[in-house]
């Protein structure tokens, strides 16, 4: 960088005030949409132009003032309580450290301020994985943890946010995953239907702390942040009564973790752009389009390559190059295949779970508490999955109708399931007045809807 650039980045602002005028006020054009979302009690108008302008030598100092801001912690909390969540091992819940917020916040901020913070371990618990007989490791912080990540990620994430690339869709403002699966959509029909299908292995316990650390590094020169933010790496792990510490890895479940994940992978997204290929992330999940199987062997290769460099390592039977009009391949819960898409395999079962726990034969809840109940389940699966092929609803209406004829038969004292003569008995229509949500109507109601 020349001398003459560099005069024109702004220094960073560390004695901004903590505190920021009507976001309306502040007129960047479209960037003023763009940082709409950053917490106000700590990104001030001059932050914010520093933030666009960029700062001297491209790091930030003296950031922890902004991290122990009370204004920032009660900011940070009400995003903690929002998002509601199980109390860590300290059994605090949500609800008792409201009861006390003033004193919790003051604490913290002292504590947070002297450098005598110490997160609390991470309460360890193993959920079900998505169609899956496996288990995937969850980690409960304390309210208290959950607040201070909180805060220190309202301060850091802009920095970072500001060069993510723009195929990375996981876990980032304004972002979704009808978004990256709107840009896979729009690069099939353009003609890439060669595709990298890529699996991290274990990615969220692979991460390696140090070389993590050097990319925050770049960027953040306040050694207390950089400082807070390896110690929230390396927080103890309780489990089975007994706790350790990791050497590597970021808990899922953390706050942090899945702004810390997209700063670890941000090179391999640049990494694919620079060398002319099309990628959608979404997190760790991400896919390769390519129009040539010899550009997707390559960019396989090139990710193979990185993916070792930072030790990382791709899933030897998941990760696979397709023909997207051959066999088809799997992105974030649908299946695409010959132009078509559906859920996949996995997010049906899923959903069928769920349905056969809410309607066993025996059941002893009233037919509208039972419908009143599958609705909520039915509208908001249907809300993600309404873009699938139209073959996809008819089949799961008339199995769901098909098991509460199952209820009614038992009420009856009838043994097995609906069939036969209880299609007249209770009718499709009888279903209908009793106010069942229907897969195939809501999707037929919908004005055609082939795009996201």
């Amino acid at each position: 960088m020349n001398k003459r650039s560099q005069s024109k980045l702004a220094p960073v602002p560390f004695a901004a005030k903590q505190a920021r005028k009507v976001q309306q006020q502040f007129d960047f054009g479209e960037e003023n949409t763009r940082w709409s979302w950053t917490e106000a009690s700590v990104w001030t108008d001059r932050m914010l132009t520093a933030l666009e302008n960029g700062v001297q030598g491209g790091k930030w100092f003296s950031l922890i003032d902004k991290v122990y801001s009370p204004a920032n912690l009660r900011s940070a909390f009400k995003e903690v309580a929002r998002n509601d969540g199980a109390a860590g091992v300290d059994h605090v819940t949500i609800e008792m450290f409201q009861k006390g917020l003033d004193q919790e916040i003051d604490r913290l901020s002292v504590a947070l301020k002297t450098e005598t913070y110490q997160p609390q371990s991470v309460r360890r618990t193993w959920i079900d994985k998505a169609g899956s007989t496996e288990k995937r490791p969850l980690g409960i912080p304390t309210v208290r943890d959950r607040t201070a990540q909180n805060a220190l990620r309202h301060v850091i994430e802009p920095i970072f946010e500001r060069d993510f690339a723009e195929h990375s869709y996981g876990f980032r403002p304004g972002r979704g995953c009808h978004d990256a699966l709107s840009r896979v959509e729009q690069l099939l029909d353009a003609g890439y239907h060669y595709v990298v299908d890529a699996d991290l292995k274990g990615y969220f316990d692979s991460i390696n702390h140090d070389i993590l650390m050097s990319r925050i590094e770049t960027k953040i020169a306040d050694g207390r942040v950089l400082h807070l933010i390896r110690q929230l790496l390396t927080q103890e792990i309780f489990e089975d009564m007994a706790t350790w510490t990791p050497e590597m890895g970021c808990p899922q479940g953390s706050v942090l973790s899945p702004l810390l994940s997209n700063i670890y992978l941000d090179p391999l997204d640049h990494l694919l752009q620079e060398h002319g290929y099309e990628m959608v992330r979404y997190a760790d999940d991400f896919v390769v389009l390519c129009r040539t199987r010899e550009a997707a062997e390559s960019a396989l290769a090139l990710i193979q390559t990185w993916t070792t460099e930072v030790k990382l390592t791709l899933h030897p039977v998941k990760t696979q190059l397709v023909n997207a009009n051959e066999s088809g391949f799997d992105f974030l819960g649908y299946h695409f295949e010959r132009g078509y898409r559906w859920p996949r395999s996995k997010s049906l079962q899923k959903l069928k779970d769920t349905i056969r726990a809410k309607t066993p034969r025996s059941n002893g809840h009233s037919l509208s508490d039972i419908i009143a109940d599958l609705n909520r389940t039915l509208e908001g699966w249907f809300g993600y999955f309404k873009h699938s092929h139209g073959t996809t609803f008819p089949p799961l209406d008339k199995w769901l109708r098909m098991r509460l004829r199952s209820i009614l038969r038992k009420r009856q004292h009838k043994r097995g399931r609906g069939r036969g003569s209880d299609h007249q008995l209770w009718p499709n229509i009888f279903f209908v007045r009793q106010g069942l949500f229907s897969l195939e109507t809501a999707y037929c109601l919908l004005s055609q809807p082939t795009r996201w």
